[in-house]
């Protein structure tokens, strides 16, 4: 009899262990179902479903949002989860409170470096905009939700990105109907994490170094036309004409950039939001080609020709003879500029660039207008010297008016007429 009452009471204890065990086992398999079933529709994204986990102001929440975003936005969660997958590690359901947790290992686009890619991008859109502005001379980041995806969107068309694994948590809840029904509880945590921590990348102020800042503005510089980068540089009397044959000059200037422009950083210093980053640019030679020009300028209006020629023709060749002396320009020069950048929160940001830049290029060109054809020189000014400092103290060597001040051809004229006359007197005697 008392062995049949322990084996009751083994059955009892067994019974209950299988009983609790499958209870269990029923309750994680329920929490890893809707956990699958969750994480799956992320493999095969639609915009609809994307919005669940990760709205689109959740990325940029500082941008303006317009009432309709186009496809392309919409396509971008496509993109960006085509590699997305995920294991689950571990599960623990605790039945009394009605909460599961769960461990999970995913695969997600290498974030970082998308978001530096964004940065550099949206940046570079930013200084080309204000470029495109004849009244703006300073970028503003862009701040409207469609351009922001739309970089997004090019840059995960055009690029192959690396996938990461990364492990983060997914707590779960029974909603407390009368059949267990388990559902996420979605945070912003979560959100971060199933975009492969997208979101804090993204709001990180030194997500781009000084240096790193500095060189989109000196390489977005290179890319920009005449009109750009005079509006840019504050240039617009020296690159923004109407005048064919200034435009042209403003081309070659232009161009000059394009061919020279080099730079090296070679230091940068920090304290707190404030950097100084030392860097040597090398461009076209300024100073030489004022002084080739100089030369020709001088040889020419030595010569019969620019007597004959008369101020506008002597105005016209000057254009030519500047213009010759840029394009045949091969002269560089090296120097060292000090750049100041601030990091305002959201990133770094270069103090006075279109000044900094400008003159680092430039030169003794930047401050120099390309002298109209009706200014007026005294004889003093066009007599002198050009300035290292600044092509206005040189503008004279082009200017139409310089050459009637700037040269006295009196003489020559005089010597002209008389030639004129003593040919006439000798014609008239030969013909008697």
């Amino acid at each position: 009899m008392k062995i049949a009452k322990n084996l009751i009471s083994l059955f009892v204890f067994i019974l209950a262990v299988v009983c609790f065990g499958g209870c269990s086992h029923l309750d994680k398999t329920d929490v890893k179902t809707v956990i699958s079933n969750e994480l799956n529709l992320l493999k095969n994204l639609d915009s609809d479903t994307a919005q669940k986990y990760v709205s689109y102001k959740e990325l940029f929440p500082d941008a303006t949002t317009e009432t309709s975003l186009s496809q392309e936005v919409e396509e971008v969660f496509s993109l960006f989860f085509q590699d997305f997958d995920y294991q689950i590690l571990d599960l623990d359901v605790d039945e009394d409170k009605k909460e599961a947790t769960a461990k999970i290992k995913l695969t997600t686009i290498d974030a970082q470096t998308l978001a530096s890619d964004y940065a550099e991008a949206s940046l570079k859109a930013a200084i080309l905009k204000a470029a495109s502005s004849d009244s703006a001379d300073t970028e503003e980041t862009t701040t409207s939700m469609e351009d922001r995806y739309l970089i997004l969107d090019d840059l995960l068309k055009q690029n192959h990105y690396e996938t990461m694994e990364t492990e983060c948590t997914i707590r779960l809840t029974d909603k407390g109907t009368s059949k267990q029904e388990w559902e996420i509880i979605r945070t912003h945590s979560l959100e971060n994490d199933l975009v492969g921590g997208l979101m804090t990348y993204l709001s990180d102020s030194d997500l781009m170094s000084p240096e790193e800042t500095l060189s989109v503005y000196l390489d977005t510089l290179k890319t920009m036309d005449s009109k750009q980068m005079g509006n840019y540089l504050g240039l617009e009397s020296l690159l923004n004409t109407s005048d064919s044959a200034k435009n042209s000059i403003a081309s070659a200037l232009v161009d000059q950039v394009h061919k020279t422009l080099d730079y090296q950083i070679t230091s940068c210093n920090i304290q707190s939001y404030n950097a100084v980053v030392t860097t040597e640019i090398t461009t076209f030679d300024s100073a030489s080609i004022l002084s080739d020009y100089q030369s020709s300028r001088d040889t020419y209006l030595s010569s019969v020709d620019a007597v004959i020629d008369g101020s506008s023709k002597r105005y016209e060749h000057s254009l030519e003879l500047l213009l010759n002396s840029i394009k045949e320009n091969t002269d560089t020069v090296t120097s060292s500029v000090t750049f100041h950048l601030t990091n305002d929160g959201v990133s770094w940001k270069l103090l006075e660039n279109s000044e900094a830049i400008g003159n680092a290029i430039f030169g003794t060109l930047s401050t120099t207008p390309v002298p109209d054809e009706n200014s007026e020189l005294s004889n003093d000014e066009s007599n002198s010297e050009p300035s290292d400092e600044t092509l206005s103290d040189s503008s004279e060597y082009i200017d139409e008016e310089d050459f009637d001040s700037g040269y006295d051809f009196s003489d020559d004229d005089a010597n002209a007429d008389n030639y004129e006359d003593d040919t006439a007197s000798d014609d008239s005697s030969y013909e008697e």
